[in-house]
């Protein structure tokens, strides 16, 4: 494992060894993505920050934008630059959740279960929304990355068991998250096989459903959501084959870099916290990885 502190314009990328699998590049996502090579990539898996959720302790943050629309803005370049990376057989995996208006409050206080969730601003209530309003973030995402040029395939459900609990009265507690699946052509490579799932009567295989049941994993370094390990496993092995290169544009601390060690692919994760990449190494210096054939 390698990591990068940044990478500047005079150096040429080299993509990660099957002896060296996975390379973490610090530095912005928007500066960094821009200097990696066209087509490089077999498929993208990642989970941006979300819009006025967290605080993630870097200036110029992507997700602390006072207007949701340069928000979703910021991430559409960025994923425009994943799209001329992708191999144009490839796909892009994206998680989103929605989120609410803050009702004007301008500060948020930690939970002693989700100390993560401390924030020191809150983004003004969206023009044209109300206080209480659920902010469809994920669909505006995905609907601008369609528009963009992406094609959208799939909007998987990630239902997840052992949600937060939260101490609202009027409405249900939200327990699912979403997974957009986006491909580069209207052909591309996906592994149907790899990831069928039994069926009812167990007497054979079907093809997977779009509503997933996945328990959150707590991530004892981290006091930040990490994706779980089964949400990132079927992505992968629908959208790559041992040996590909996987991409993470916000790395965090390193889960699909973990998952693409374990399946024998390589990855290159970037991260703009230091501290992130610090978490992101240990995690994964700790996996054992796979025989990764010769590419």
């Amino acid at each position: 494992m390698k990591t990068l502190n940044s990478l500047p314009e005079s150096t040429s990328f080299k993509e990660p060894t099957k002896y060296d699998s996975v390379l973490i590049i610090q530095g912005d996502t928007r500066d960094i993505i821009r200097r990696l090579p066209d087509n490089t990539f077999q498929c993208a898996i990642t989970s941006p920050p979300y819009w006025g959720v967290r605080d993630y302790g870097v200036n110029n943050q992507i997700g602390a934008e006072p207007d949701v629309n340069d928000y979703i803005q910021a991430l559409v370049d960025v994923f425009a630059e994943v799209r001329r990376v992708l191999r144009p057989d490839g796909t892009f995996w994206l998680n989103a959740g929605n989120t609410y208006t803050s009702g004007g409050r301008k500060w948020r206080d930690e939970d002693s279960k989700n100390k993560g969730r401390a924030m020191s601003y809150r983004p003004p209530t969206p023009e044209g929304l109300k206080k209480k309003d659920l902010i469809g973030v994920a669909w505006m995402l995905a609907m601008a990355c369609q528009k963009e040029g992406w094609y959208l395939r799939n909007d998987l459900i990630w239902h997840k068991p052992n949600c937060q609990p939260e101490s609202v009265r009027d409405r249900f507690t939200v327990s699912h998250e979403y997974v957009f699946m986006f491909t580069k052509s209207e052909k591309y490579s996906f592994c149907q096989e790899a990831t069928k799932e039994p069926t009812a009567v167990g007497n054979g295989l079907k093809n997977r459903r779009s509503v997933w049941s996945i328990n959150t994993e707590p991530c004892p370094e981290a006091h930040f959501a990490v994706f779980p390990r089964a949400l990132i496993r079927p992505c992968i092995l629908a959208g790559s084959k041992e040996g590909d290169l996987i991409l993470d544009p916000f790395y965090g601390a390193g889960t699909v870099g973990i998952v693409a060690k374990e399946l024998g692919r390589r990855c290159v994760g970037i991260e703009i916290n230091p501290e992130y990449v610090k978490i992101a190494r240990k995690r994964t210096s700790l996996v054992q990885a796979s025989l990764i054939p010769a590419v």
